[in-house]
């Protein structure tokens, strides 16, 4: 059971948690489908607490309490807030769970959404920690490859792109080591998977490594893209040489294997051609949109009574 617990790792879910939360999404998409009014979440609030910039994620948070009847109190831009005037995290914390029941934090700090955890007696979603985690980002993940494959199980996931510091690629990777798959890791050497993460994984998955794209492609069920990141460089001259490092046009789509699907996270910048969109492949769109019912279910049974 969820009942009141904060989600700041993919590794607070337990398998049976995942396959619950899964079975709930299906409901809440079902529901979301045939226009059904819900009030699971009429008495209660959620908190957003952004201090990075977000649009699918803060909004599909929101959207999610809304269409559970809920109601959303935000703090969308951090400047505007106290967190101007020299704040701490734990004040802002302490002062926000007196105002609502259930809180989503993004902060551009690892380990801030633990930090904020110790602080709340209410329950704390991590929305993304810096180049930590981002465990609703692979629940979404994981769900659209049920969704639109059938099961996560046998299937070879090429990840390409900031491996780095991509936050959803660390989740990701946590999450599918306990899938029997294969897992392809793409790219520049000096944005490699870091150790620790690698570490983690080796001994439950079977990765391979490359910073070639196109001797993965024909035996690809999942192409992961990620775009790199810009906000995590320190050294901007560094970012120049890699942007534009891969391209995922018609071509590189029309090399991988026959039913296979195309994700990002999302927001691209030039890592996926616009001519891509309109493929059967491409399913990106679709996995921002299954963000809603999955965020559904978790926010119903963490905070729903």
């Amino acid at each position: 059971m969820l009942k009141n617990r904060s989600i700041i790792s993919i590794a607070d879910l337990a398998e049976e948690d995942i396959n619950e939360i899964f079975t709930q999404a299906d409901k809440m998409l079902e529901n979301l489908n045939t226009g059904q009014k819900m009030n699971d979440m009429s008495s209660k609030i959620l908190a957003t607490l952004f201090y990075e910039p977000s649009t699918r994620t803060r909004l599909s948070f929101e959207s999610a309490m809304e269409r559970l009847g809920g109601s959303v109190i935000s703090m969308a831009d951090s400047k505007t807030s106290s967190t101007s005037k020299g704040e701490t995290l734990a004040d802002t914390v302490r002062i926000v769970e007196s105002y609502s029941d259930i809180i989503v934090i993004r902060h551009p700090l690892e380990g801030a959404a633990l930090l904020a955890s110790k602080f709340s007696s209410k329950p704390v979603i991590n929305a993304g920690d810096g180049s930590g985690e981002h465990p609703t980002q692979t629940l979404i993940d994981l769900y659209t490859i049920r969704r639109e494959l059938g099961s996560i199980d046998g299937k070879t996931i090429t990840i390409i792109g900031d491996l780095k510091y991509g936050r959803t690629v660390h989740s990701l990777l946590s999450a599918l080591s306990r899938y029997n798959v294969t897992v392809n890791l793409v790219s520049p050497e000096s944005l490699a998977l870091p150790k620790h993460v690698y570490n983690e994984v080796k001994g439950q998955l079977n990765v391979n490594t490359s910073s070639s794209l196109e001797k993965f492609l024909a035996d690809t069920d999942i192409l992961y893209v990620t775009r790199i990141q810009k906000e995590r460089f320190t050294d901007k001259n560094e970012y120049a040489k890699l942007i534009g490092s891969y391209k995922i046009t018609g071509r590189e789509a029309g090399m991988i294997k026959r039913g296979a699907i195309i994700m990002h996270p999302l927001p691209r910048v030039d890592e996926i051609s616009p001519d891509v969109d309109n493929m059967k492949t491409a399913k990106y769109f679709k996995q921002a949109y299954y963000g809603v019912p999955v965020r559904m279910a978790l926010i119903s049974m963490i905070a729903g009574d």
